[in-house]
C-alpha cells in the first residue's frame, strides 16, 4: 500500500481496473472528456462559511516534479492521481487547480463532482529554462474553461525588472485577465518579483516585494471584478494583506519547514482580513510522514474551522 493511501488503512480510491478503463477512454473515445466534464456536477465557487481549500496539481506541466530532495516525485501519474483522489475524497477540500491533461483525467476518474475545477494557464515558462521569464500561455484559455464547464482560471505573474520577456507576460496576463472578466470566470493571480540568480529564476518572498508584486498585478486587465489573489505565506503578512482589496487565497510552495511551523503560519495568516483559504499542493499530497489525508484534513480543519 502506497503512501497515498494512509488514511484509516483504506484500499486505495482508484484501482488498476480504473486506470484501465481511462486509458482505454483516452485511446478510444476522446470524446468522453467533454461529455464527462459537461456532465460534472458543479457548486458555486464561494458557499457556506466562504472560504475555500483547492489541492495544486499544476506544477508538472512546468516541469517542476521535485519535492523536497526527490527531483521527480510528482513523475508517477498514477501515484499522482491517486493522491489527487485522496484529497479530494476528504472533508472540507473544495476542489483541484491544474493543467488540462490532470483536469481531463479527473473528470475521466469522475471525482470532480461538487468540486471547484480551477483551469492553470500559463506553463510555457519552464522551469531551469534559459526562457523561464517568457511564460507563455500553453494551458488552459478563458474560452476552453468556459466551454469545459471549470468553475475558476489561474495564472502565474513573475515580474522580473531585468529580463524584457517579462513585457510580454504582463502583456498577455493583462488579456487573460480582461478575458475572464469578459466572460465572468473568476481569475487568481499569483504575482511574485522574480531575478535571476545562478542561472536559475528566485522569487523574492521579502514583504516588500511581495507587496510591490501584488500591486502590479492587481492593475492587470481591463476590469478587476472577477480577480482574485493567489500569495505566499510571508513575514508581515498584515502588510502584505493590507496592500490589497481583492480576495485572496494563500499558497504553500514545497516548504522544508517542519509541518508544525508550516501549518502554524497558514492558520496565522488565515485570520486576516481579505484571506478566504489555501491553494496548497505539493506540501500536502507528498507530506513528509506519507500520511496524504491526514495533512489534508488538517489544513482541512484550518480553513473550514473543523
Amino acid at each position: 500500500m502506497s503512501a497515498a493511501d494512509l488514511v484509516a488503512g483504506s484500499a486505495p480510491l482508484i484501482d488498476a481496473d480504473a486506470f484501465a478503463r481511462l486509458r482505454a477512454r483516452r485511446h478510444s473515445s476522446p470524446g468522453d472528456v467533454e461529455t464527462a466534464l459537461a456532465s460534472r456536477v458543479r457548486r458555486p465557487l464561494v458557499r457556506g462559511d466562504g472560504r475555500l481549500f483547492i489541492v495544486a496539481a499544476d506544477h508538472p506541466a512546468r516541469g517542476a516534479l521535485g519535492v523536497g530532495g526527490d527531483p521527480i516525485a510528482m513523475a508517477d501519474r498514477y501515484d499522482l492521481l491517486r493522491r489527487l483522489a485522496l484529497a479530494l475524497s476528504r472533508p472540507g477540500v473544495d476542489g483541484v487547480l491544474g493543467t488540462p491533461d490532470i483536469i481531463d483525467d479527473l473528470a475521466l476518474l469522475g471525482v470532480l463532482d461538487d468540486k471547484i475545477a480551477v483551469g492553470s494557464m500559463n506553463r510555457g515558462g519552464l522551469r531551469g529554462a534559459v526562457f523561464e521569464m517568457d511564460d507563455r500561455y500553453t494551458g488552459y484559455d478563458v474560452d476552453a474553461m468556459v466551454r469545459g464547464n471549470l468553475d475558476a482560471a489561474k495564472l502565474l505573474v513573475r515580474i522580473n525588472h531585468e529580463d524584457a520577456a517579462t513585457a510580454r507576460t504582463l502583456e498577455a496576463t493583462a488579456d487573460a485577465v480582461t478575458a475572464a472578466a469578459q466572460a465572468r470566470l473568476p481569475i487568481l493571480l499569483e504575482p511574485f518579483l522574480s531575478r535571476w540568480k545562478d542561472e536559475r529564476i528566485v522569487n523574492d518572498l521579502t514583504p516588500d516585494a511581495v507587496i510591490q508584486s501584488v500591486a502590479i498585478a492587481s492593475g492587470l486587465g481591463a476590469s478587476s471584478a472577477y480577480t482574485w489573489l493567489k500569495l505566499p505565506v510571508v513575514p508581515e503578512m498584515e502588510r502584505v494583506m493590507a496592500a490589497t482589496t481583492l480576495p485572496t487565497l494563500l499558497l504553500g510552495g514545497d516548504s522544508e519547514a517542519a509541518p508544525e511551523e508550516t501549518f502554524a503560519a497558514w492558520e496565522s495568516a488565515l485570520a486576516l482580513p481579505g484571506v478566504h483559504g489555501l491553494v496548497v499542493g505539493r506540501t500536502l499530497l507528498y507530506p513528509q510522514d506519507g500520511d496524504v489525508g491526514g495533512a489534508v484534513d488538517i489544513a482541512a480543519a484550518l480553513v473550514h474551522g473543523r
